[in-house]
């Protein structure tokens, strides 16, 4: 007897078991900042920061610099990702841009244009600490 195996799909589990929804058909443009998990499956084009989790569903258009914990893509990216945590692009995502993160899942089907940066740890370095690090070289 054949046994047939489904792969699970990744279930958006929220941060303190409440999401935010931009839901299909709305359509946002500007800065958003949370706490907790916010699903977008509408349009959404600016700058988004949380520590937090982001979950782009399918039918969502997102054109944005990101900053989370943990982002999981089913639909499109276009711009940078940098995730302290994880990164995972299901087999409908389509980004375009640069991801930053510690952790990289990449389903089959899914659609990268661009270019990762993987490390144990991802921290932005602002232009004052860069300032004070010597060059390599330097005394």
């Amino acid at each position: 007897m054949a046994m047939l195996k489904r792969e699970e799909e990744t279930a958006f589990k929220p941060a303190g078991g409440t999401a935010t929804l931009l839901g299909a058909g709305s359509e946002f443009e500007g800065k958003l900042t949370f706490q907790g998990s916010v699903h977008i499956d509408g349009k959404f084009s600016g700058e988004i920061r949380t520590s937090d989790d982001l979950n782009v569903g399918q039918a969502a258009k997102v054109s944005a610099q990101i900053h989370v914990g943990s982002i999981v893509v089913h639909g499109e990216i276009q711009g940078d990702i940098h995730a302290k945590n994880l990164v995972e692009l299901e087999a409908t995502a389509r980004v375009f841009g640069t991801i930053e993160t510690p952790a990289l899942i990449v389903k089959k089907g899914a659609i990268f244009e661009g270019t990762t940066k993987m490390g144990a740890k991802v921290t932005p370095i602002n232009a004052a600490v860069a300032a004070a690090i010597p060059a390599p070289g330097a005394k």
